[in-house]
């Protein structure tokens, strides 16, 4: 989503390191191109022009001016006060007191709050939570059924039973404390936009259940009229703090930048995706980390260990190592890397270097998701023995892979080639050496 915006920063700020002492004018500038830079990502004026304040007080310091690398200081001056601008610290999302601790989700029509009531459904779970749903939505068409729906997808019990929202929402709580669940997320009706019977419905929704969390769902595609909603909510329902949807969309994002600084609430998650596991914690250093192009290692470190079998990864690394790692080996990896998401977005992930950023963004566009299938789908289509030791693989074996898997002999050749060449690789890294106790392949022969 923020894309347009790092874009036109890391031009800003390319040329502000490649300056050797810094004159007031240029900074002021380069603040300018900055704003300029803000106010097209759809950011609030008034949180642009706070933001750019902050920085310009500390960047024409003394300190900042006179240091060897000014250039460098004004970034980190901006990276700290973006990060100010999000929210500040990071705040954990923490339910406590008598259980079950209710949450209600509020917001627009439109806004994915019903996916988010899954998403967090989903997220508390593999936390250890026990989680009710509660499908008090209906007044939108089929709202009840995508909760159901979801609610199967991951496992989590549904109550719908009632024709009155405010009656079911209650009743959903006492059905909570029947059966056990420790925390009820109660899905509200929305509308086109904010009226006064939503109002009126949402707080009496708030008012007999007396949720502990009141988050708002916030599409971040809307930009500023986000900033709008989420102070009609604040006025009418106090809301607690919010989730922001749609992160991965093509929008400017404006309203990811605006949402805590209009508030004084925070940005608890953020929804990465149309999946039910597409839900992170928000980060504010994180996520001033990607707008500013420095990556956000850290989360890709917390995704990979959520995700991936780690004595799986020691495993294969150690036999990678040995040079025993072969065709099935490299099958669970594929299978586990894509369990993290889009190979195109985890690069982004990872920080640049200055300059190097357009390099980063041109790799991430260039990996084609469709080449790991084509991958998974040719080792599949191999017998476990051909897995294990490639080089039994002739080539009337190699025309029944690629007929099996839909490939051309080519494709089959190619992914041999490169495992092979990789594999060769790693044991020159080695110098030869083994890892104790694994036993060496046979030697592939030469095709």
């Amino acid at each position: 989503m923020f894309d347009t915006l790092t874009d036109r920063l890391d031009g800003v700020f390319k040329k502000l390191r490649s300056r050797g002492k810094l004159h007031p004018k240029q900074v002021d500038n380069a603040l300018g191109d900055i704003r300029t830079a803000l106010l097209e990502a759809d950011v609030a004026v008034e949180v642009a022009d706070d933001l750019l304040a902050r920085v310009r007080a500390r960047a024409l310091s003394a300190e900042v001016l006179a240091s060897i690398t000014p250039g460098q200081q004004v970034v980190k001056v901006m990276d700290e006060e973006l990060k100010t601008t999000l929210g500040g610290e990071h705040r954990p999302f923490v339910l406590g007191g008598a259980a079950p601790a209710v949450v209600m989700m509020a917001g627009v029509q439109g806004s994915g709050k019903t996916t988010a009531c899954a998403k967090l459904a989903k997220h508390l779970k593999s936390k250890g939570k026990r989680p009710l749903l509660v499908a008090a939505d209906l007044e939108r068409p089929a709202a009840v059924e995508q909760l159901r729906t979801l609610g199967r997808e991951i496992g989590v019990p549904v109550w719908s039973e009632g024709r009155d929202p405010v009656k079911l929402a209650k009743n959903g709580v006492k059905e909570a404390t029947r059966t056990g669940a420790d925390v009820v997320i109660i899905d509200t009706a929305g509308r086109l936009h904010v009226d006064a019977d939503m109002m009126r419905q949402a707080r009496k929704i708030r008012d007999v259940t007396k949720p502990q969390h009141v988050l708002m769902a916030c599409d971040a595609m809307t930009g500023q009229d986000a900033v709008i909603q989420a102070r009609a909510f604040m006025r009418e329902v106090d809301t607690t703090g919010f989730v922001l949807t749609k992160l991965d969309g093509d929008a400017r994002g404006g309203a990811a930048l605006s949402m805590s600084h209009v508030t004084g609430r925070p940005v608890y998650f953020v929804g990465t995706g149309e999946k039910v596991d597409d839900l992170e914690p928000f980060h504010p250093d994180r996520m001033a980390g990607r707008i500013l192009g420095m990556g956000d290692v850290m989360t890709l470190i917390e995704k990979a260990q959520e995700t991936v079998d780690q004595q799986a990864a020691q495993r294969a690394a150690e036999q990678l190592l040995a040079g025993t790692f072969d065709l099935e080996d490299f099958l669970a990896q594929l299978r586990e890397m894509r369990k993290l998401g889009p190979i195109g977005d985890l690069l982004k992930m990872l920080p640049g270097v200055p300059g190097g950023r357009q390099v980063m963004k041109e790799l991430a566009e260039s990996v084609d998701e469709r080449e790991l299938g084509r991958a998974e789908a040719i080792i599949t289509s191999m017998t476990p023995a051909e897995r294990r030791e490639p080089a039994i693989i002739s080539g009337s074996r190699r025309l029944r892979i690629a007929n099996g898997s839909g490939v051309t002999t080519t494709d089959v050749n190619a992914l041999l080639k490169d495992f092979e060449g990789a594999r060769t690789m790693m044991r020159s890294m080695m110098g030869g050496k083994r890892v104790p106790g694994v036993k060496t392949p046979t030697k592939l022969r030469k095709r």
